[in-house]
């Protein structure tokens, strides 16, 4: 079975359905729905709580992979809390989580390590990004809207603080009717990332506080668009 996206610019993008099967979980149990990107052979899954097939305003969570925090227990970001709390939304509220394998805002995991080394020398998340010749985010979205359509999805409820991740799915035809924020605590190791994704790439973090001791936020607050799910 091959499900096609929404025609993006230049090109129509497709990603093929590969299985479908139970997933228990500590957060509950899930169906989990494994495809294949015709265009790059990574393999994206749809992780499914209710039956949300062909439903208006379905909460979704699309999650960019991080293996450091996710598997490592890395505290440098909030991929594995912002996961965590996405997993949990939706199998509170019936909804989908669609796991992308774009590590390191899609640079690849050697080269997230490189970035890494030259944020320990003193540069951002997104000047380390350019450095390495990069852009500051290269993600892509076309196997996630390919999947909402297999879905029959197409006008959502998107948990995010990334306001390109709406522009992305919405340039390939998914209305995002919502936008529900994700609230998530900075650490001392976190801080001045989340700090740079707000300042520069404009994720909707607010009330940022910068401690004289480190010269890095420690308390960043969601923006609240609505009233919600305010804790996910």
């Amino acid at each position: 079975m091959r499900t096609k996206g929404r025609r993006g610019p230049g090109r129509e993008r497709s990603v093929a359905f590969v299985a479908e099967s139970t997933l228990p979980t500590e957060h509950g149990t899930y169906r989990v729905r494994a495809y294949r990107d015709a265009e790059d052979g990574s393999e994206p899954l749809a992780i499914v709580a209710g039956r949300v097939e062909g439903r208006t305003g379905v909460l979704v969570r699309v999650h960019d992979e991080c293996l450091t925090s996710e598997v490592f227990g890395s505290l440098r970001c909030d991929c594995k809390e912002q996961l965590d709390s996405a997993l949990d939304a939706i199998h509170q509220h019936d909804g989908v989580v669609i796991y992308l394998r774009q590590e390191g805002r899609g640079i690849g995991l050697a080269n997230k390590i490189a970035a890494y080394a030259l944020q320990e020398k003193g540069f951002d998340t997104v000047d380390a990004n350019l450095l390495l010749g990069f852009p500051d985010d290269a993600r892509r979205y076309h196997a996630a809207a390919a999947i909402l359509v297999d879905l029959g999805l197409d006008k959502i409820r998107l948990l995010t603080n990334n306001p390109r991740k709406i522009e992305g799915l919405q340039a390939l035809g998914i209305e995002v009717a919502e936008r529900v924020p994700v609230v998530t605590r900075p650490n001392a190791h976190s801080a001045g990332y989340l700090h740079a994704k707000a300042v520069r790439m404009g994720h909707l973090h607010l009330d940022v506080k910068v401690p004289s001791s480190a010269g890095r936020p420690v308390g960043l607050a969601a923006e609240a668009d609505t009233d919600v799910d305010e804790a996910v």
